[in-house]
């Protein structure tokens, strides 16, 4: 990956990941609500950064990634299960997490661009 592509990843995923987190604290206390934002927001962050690696992907392509990735996410739900219905408490756990989540996400579909994987 060279210097160029990192910096360009690197706004993509922390803004994604910056997203994800203020849903995750926004709609921790309905447990599930934030699926399908969260969702969006990986899935335009999956796009953005097949441009940067020169790869047009459609959306249904970028899903398939997020789901491939996120396979072993149930973790988030699970915490978002037990603490998200305490005020205050499960509103920073899920923004955490909603946060972590996008930005592993990001880093390791990034890489897979860089060696060439995901079309």
């Amino acid at each position: 990956m060279t210097k160029e592509q990192k910096n360009k990843c690197h706004k993509i995923i922390h803004t994604s990941s910056a997203a994800a987190a203020s849903v995750g604290l926004g709609l921790a206390n309905i447990p599930g609500s934030d699926c399908v934002p969260l969702n969006g927001i990986q899935i335009a962050m999956v796009i953005g950064l097949g441009k940067v690696f020169g790869k047009t992907l459609t959306e249904a392509t970028a899903t398939s990634a997020v789901a491939t990735t996120m396979a072993g996410s149930a973790g988030k739900y699970i915490a978002n299960l037990l603490t998200g219905w305490i005020p205050g408490v499960g509103n920073a756990v899920n923004g955490t997490i909603a946060f972590s989540i996008t930005e592993f996400l990001g880093w390791t579909i990034a890489k897979e661009f860089d060696v060439g994987g995901i079309l």
